[in-house]
């Protein structure tokens, strides 16, 4: 057993775990927090998505003991008190989800692109890398978005409610 100690959601957790224990199983099993889920276990579907130090990660491909002393933000600690975050609104508003499985995964694959396009990563359509954020194009988000999958198929709606965001700025880090 290992002491690992991190703050997930703006509170210090200290865990007690075996070395190989997943960030998702440590975060799920050990601290409660069930919002990521174990889709495939290989970090291609992006419902484990969780933010490292603001940017996003697939929590099923990484270790907990990595993540010594990092802060780690889940789904549940987006939202500021009773006020939902600005993509959670979207989505609703936008009809974002339907089953609601990938939601999780899906916001927190967001606020983590949101960050890194204010930044100016390009992604693999980005037309001009040299020049600074613009909007974000429908095919920007849906490539910036892509290794989060929905089986129910919300991608419009997951989109439209990226794009308002994005647009007024709010809810974005960075």
């Amino acid at each position: 057993m290992v002491e690992v100690r991190m703050r997930v959601n703006g509170a210090t957790a200290t865990l007690d775990i075996e070395p190989q224990v997943s960030l998702l199983d440590a975060l799920r099993e050990h601290l409660g927090l069930t919002g990521a889920k174990k889709g495939c276990a290989q970090g291609a579907c992006g419902a484990c998505t969780v933010l490292a130090d603001g940017e996003r990660i697939v929590s099923c491909l990484a270790l907990a003991v990595q993540y010594e002393g990092r802060e780690i933000t889940t789904v549940e600690g987006l939202a500021d008190g009773e006020r939902l975050h600005p993509l959670q609104e979207a989505f609703v508003a936008h009809d974002g989800l339907q089953c609601g499985y990938c939601t999780p995964g899906q916001l927190c694959s967001a606020v983590g692109m949101l960050a890194e396009h204010r930044a100016g990563t390009p992604s693999a359509v980005t037309e001009r890398l040299a020049a600074p954020a613009a909007e974000l194009s429908e095919a920007e988000i849906r490539e910036r978005m892509s290794g989060n999958l929905c089986r129910c198929g919300a991608y419009n709606g997951i989109v439209a409610a990226i794009r308002e965001v994005a647009a007024t700025g709010e809810g974005v880090a960075g």
